[in-house]
């Protein structure tokens, strides 16, 4: 199927939704103040990987106008060095051992959502897009969902309006005999599948997935435009995941290799978007806010990973490379430009700061781990005691790893991976191996946690002694935060124990419409193996 042909599909469907739309408006007035929110969600972008906070081929000049333009937060950390659980975080505003976004199969495992997951985001669970839709905003989600591909965890079913993307990352091609290639939707029915009508080249990473998103964010921003109803885009590409792919127009152009080109495209569809954003003439009430799910994958690295700057690892671990993110917001006329904010923020944040922006007050049935920006945004100070000295909590699987509060980062427990899987090829800190630090075994230090000072060491390779004075003060600080954490702390039932061959993507609603329903195998459920 042509991409034309996709497109006339999709304005079909977006008529009648629009219609939709009209129809409901005469039931609920349109709240034209409310402003459009768009969060742009990379996938294993490096902190190190934007020009404005160092990388010297200076490769992304939309980013860094975006910065100029408004807030640059150095200091904005995900919930989690691993796609699944941060993006559940981004999107309930709750910790993954809250939201159930965790294993209990092995302790302080890693885990997402792989085709053969049987679980996925909970129904107890409150996405922003429904807090959202109770003040008239419509939603759309254009990329990696990654929460569930069953039917029942699909976006459409939790509070998006449209969606066009797929459920799974871009891994593949596949053998349909034993897994099939990852779906594309176009709303709730597929379109195709990765590797068969949404093509990656793996010998050149030529791909144009990267560039039809940008088209569906870009007719998405006119079609809402227009409309004058607030609107939600959560903007998820994932070309800088291995196997990394751009366009044609960018492979080969990057000093940095195919990672590099995938960066330049991304960061030239930043520019498109804002671009739209000014020329439909909503920029001055639209919200919007880039960053990454975690950090750069520096096993993936050099040719298909990123950077992440001076912090210490990567992708997989609670080190600073694993999840301290790049992070930009932006909105003309509201967030003073050219401002930089050294507040501790988090991508949880985002959840709580996206409702006050709407005027929509926060649930209160439930435990919630974002705070609002909106006084560091806005006003562009650092805003109460409670939002400065705020802790950042760093778990893997159901562990309090470690603990951030103002410049020290006390580690509680260190772990890159096993000594099998390290010997095995398998590096989350190439280069980087510091003894007592980066343990190929888990190491529990919490009776004397080592306690780092991140504005004096960024890369985490000198521990503060514990016979200072300094480390003591640090200590005494930091211990009663970790204490209170603990003690009301209520986990989330676990979503990813469950793995089952038989709820792979082989029947994706829709496939009978193209030919491409696969036979499903019999159900053989087995807990999941989480190796990291």
């Amino acid at each position: 199927m042509t991409y034309k042909a996709l497109r006339e599909m999709s304005t079909l469907t977006l008529a009648l939704f629009s219609a939709l739309i009209c129809c409901s408006l005469t039931e609920k007035p349109s709240n034209v103040t409310s402003p459009n929110i768009i969060i742009m969600l990379m996938d294993d972008m490096g902190w190190g990987d934007l020009g404005v906070l160092g990388q010297p081929s200076k490769e992304t000049p939309n980013l860094g106008a975006m910065a100029s333009q408004g807030m640059l937060l150095p200091n904005f950390y995900t919930a989690n060095p691993l796609c699944s659980p941060s993006r559940a975080s981004l999107l309930t505003g709750r910790l993954p051992v809250r939201n159930g976004f965790y294993t209990t199969n092995a302790h302080a495992r890693n885990a997402y959502t792989p085709q053969e997951i049987v679980g996925g985001i909970s129904d107890d669970e409150i996405l922003l897009p429904e807090m959202l839709r109770k003040n008239g905003y419509v939603s759309k989600i254009v990329g990696k969902w990654h929460l569930g591909h069953r039917p029942q965890y699909l976006p459409l079913k939790r509070g998006f309006d449209e969606w066009f993307g797929a459920p799974n990352c871009h891994f593949g091609p596949y053998n349909d005999n034993k897994a099939p290639n990852i779906p594309v939707y176009n709303n709730s029915e597929m379109v195709g599948r990765y590797y068969e009508e949404f093509m990656i080249d793996r010998k050149t990473g030529e791909s144009n997935l990267t560039l039809i998103y940008l088209r569906e964010a870009l007719d998405y921003i006119v079609r809402q435009s227009e409309s004058e109803r607030p609107f939600f885009l959560y903007w998820a590409p994932d070309a800088t995941h291995a196997p990394v792919y751009a366009s044609k127009r960018f492979l080969g152009k990057s000093q940095r290799g195919r990672y590099g080109d995938a960066v330049m495209e991304l960061d030239y569809s930043v520019g498109q978007i804002l671009a739209q954003l000014k020329g439909s003439g909503v920029e001055k009430n639209t919200f919007v806010f880039f960053t990454s799910d975690n950090g750069a994958a520096l096993i993936s690295a050099p040719d298909q990973g990123g950077s992440n700057g001076p912090f210490l690892c990567g992708k997989q671990t609670t080190f600073e490379g694993g999840m301290r993110e790049p992070a930009i917001a932006w909105w003309p006329g509201r967030i003073k430009e050219g401002t930089v904010s050294f507040q501790l923020a988090n991508v949880m944040d985002l959840f709580t700061t996206s409702l006050a922006l709407a005027g929509i007050r926060p649930p209160d049935n439930r435990t919630l781990d974002g705070l609002d920006l909106t006084p560091v945004l806005l006003k562009g100070y650092v805003g109460p005691q409670t939002l400065q000295n705020r802790p950042i909590f760093y778990y893997r699987g159901n562990e309090l790893m470690a603990v951030r509060l103002g410049q020290y980062k006390a580690h509680y427990w260190t772990w890159s991976n096993s000594w099998k899987e390290f010997n095995s090829g398998i590096n989350f800190c190439p280069g980087q191996e510091i003894p007592g630090v980066t343990t190929h075994e888990q190491k529990e230090h919490t009776m004397q946690p080592l306690i780092f000072h991140l504005g004096r060491d960024p890369g985490e390779k000198y521990p503060i002694s514990v016979s200072t004075k300094e480390y003591q003060d640090v200590l005494s600080r930091i211990t009663p935060v970790v204490q209170l954490h603990k003690k009301t702390l209520v986990p989330g039932y676990p979503q990813l124990n469950m793995c089952d061959v038989a709820v792979m993507n082989w029947a994706p609603a829709g496939c009978e419409k193209l030919g491409k329903c696969l036979k499903v195998p019999k159900s053989d459920p087995r807990k999941c193996d989480w190796p990291h």
